[in-house]
């Protein structure tokens, strides 16, 4: 038996800046032991399996951000994701998004749980009709006008908000198409 997980990646192949070829990174996984890589756009995701009795997600994330350092010569957070969660976190989205473009919707995994008190100072109705719901150890974040022209993601962006925890976003498609990635690798599972 095998179990499915994803890496998500931050901040990498933006700018320019920290570069990481996606071939490079399924190099890395694969030599740490992990099977069936596959990676999805340039901005750091990897679907890949591993035996049961594998690490658990934080061995795992620790594995893959001090293979990615070694590799390449910086530090990339990661966080390192079970295809159960992430089908969990497709299947709660409080927001109808099956009538939303993908560019509307995004969810902020967090390497920990982040409870409602941590936004208290952020005055939600002002940024209506923006708005955001929390999940398990994930924010929804609806902006109509996209990410770029959204006020709501950038105060969400702020890094005093999430002192001490990783935080990384994809859109609703890369969100999707990783749970369906994890759900259709190769293998059983």
């Amino acid at each position: 038996m095998t179990t499915t997980y994803a890496a998500l990646l931050r901040g990498i192949n933006v700018g320019g800046h920290r570069k990481v070829p996606m071939a490079e990174l399924r190099s890395v996984l694969e030599d740490l032991g992990l099977r069936n890589v596959r990676t999805h756009l340039q901005s750091g995701n990897a679907v890949f399996t591993t035996d049961d009795d594998a690490p658990a997600e934080e061995e795992l994330t620790t594995a893959v951000e001090d293979a990615i350092e070694k590799r390449f010569g910086f530090r990339v957070d990661c966080l390192v994701r079970d295809a159960e969660y992430l089908a969990a976190v497709v299947d709660a989205c409080p927001f109808p998004a099956a009538e939303l473009e993908g560019k509307q919707l995004h969810v902020m995994y967090f390497s920990e749980p982040v409870g409602p008190e941590r936004f208290a100072a952020l005055d939600q109705a002002a940024f209506l009709p923006e708005e955001f719901r929390l999940g398990d150890r994930a924010l929804y974040l609806y902006a109509p006008e996209g990410l770029g022209r959204s006020k709501l993601g950038e105060a969400l962006n702020r890094p005093a908000l999430f002192k001490g925890i990783v935080v990384t976003s994809r859109n609703w498609n890369t969100v999707v198409k990783l749970a369906e990635m994890t759900r259709d690798q190769p293998g059983p599972h």
